[in-house]
């Protein structure tokens, strides 16, 4: 029985689990300590979740924003995510209706200066910064990272990111803004709170990623589709779009794969 201790000592010492190579920090706040005493709902709702390598230096950061139609849904670190080699990031956003939409992307824009800000701290690359999310969180991905504006507040440009992978994000005005002005769901809008208002050739690498058309959200493939050739003609040089078959739009199995495909191709590329 000693002798088995023994080795099992030495074999975790020699190959340590991989799980235990990775740290997680949770619920860290975003904000600012004066914005925090200022609005309770800011001091309760964002914060964010850090899980990152110890034993990679100058790691790349995937930062991760939940969807829930801007109206709900949790932080996470999507399972399929860890353990790769990449620090991951789930942010918390403020939610509507208790804000406005316009809000939720202020946040998002917040926690992407913090990350900015604090990641080579704990051992990351700030040159290596990927957006994503799904649904809710794609189309936050796509405006913090198309208009340029959002960032510019912290003083941070945001071609500097080093690519945006929304994974069913919606590219016109979101569906929240929409009913805000009592415009149906089915009423497409583009205005300055749509990504397709910032098509620009000079954008981080984009790769858009949705569910099959026949099966997902109305219209969610083809504003996708749209953006990707407006941004083409535009003279954008890395746009992608994979449209996965027989997927709806809860389409993250085989999503997040490819966002980790993408990632490290960019990586390699750069």
């Amino acid at each position: 029985m000693k002798r088995f201790a023994l080795l099992l000592f030495f074999y975790i010492t020699l190959f340590p689990i991989k799980g235990e190579e990775y740290l997680q920090k949770s619920n860290i706040t975003y904000y600012p300590d004066s914005a925090c005493r200022q609005d309770e709902y800011i001091k309760s709702r964002c914060v964010l979740d850090v899980y990152y390598p110890t034993k990679i230096k100058k790691f790349a950061t995937i930062i991760w924003f939940h969807g829930g139609g801007l109206s709900a849904g949790q932080k996470e670190i999507p399972e399929r995510l860890k353990n790769q080699g990449f620090c991951v990031i789930g942010v918390n956003y403020r939610l509507t209706p208790k804000v406005k939409a316009e809000k939720c992307i202020e946040d998002a824009a917040e926690a992407i200066a913090w990350t900015f800000k604090n990641i080579e701290s704990m051992g990351g690359d700030a040159a290596k910064i990927f957006v994503s999310g799904h649904s809710a969180g794609g189309y936050l991905t796509l405006m913090t990272g198309l208009d340029k504006r959002w960032l510019k507040v912290y003083g941070i440009d945001a071609n500097k990111i080093a690519g945006l992978i929304p994974l069913s994000g919606q590219a016109i005005t979101h569906f929240a803004i929409r009913a805000e002005r009592g415009i149906k769901g089915e009423q497409p809008i583009v205005d300055e709170f749509a990504p397709l208002f910032y098509v620009r050739a000079d954008a981080s690498p984009l790769i858009l990623i949705t569910g099959d058309r026949e099966l997902e959200l109305l219209g969610r493939y083809e504003e996708n589709a749209y953006l990707m050739r407006m941004m083409k003609i535009a003279g954008h040089r890395s746009t992608k779009l994979y449209e996965l078959q027989g997927y709806g739009h809860n389409m993250m199995e085989p999503g997040l794969p490819i966002l980790l495909k993408e990632v490290q191709l960019i990586l390699k590329n750069k």
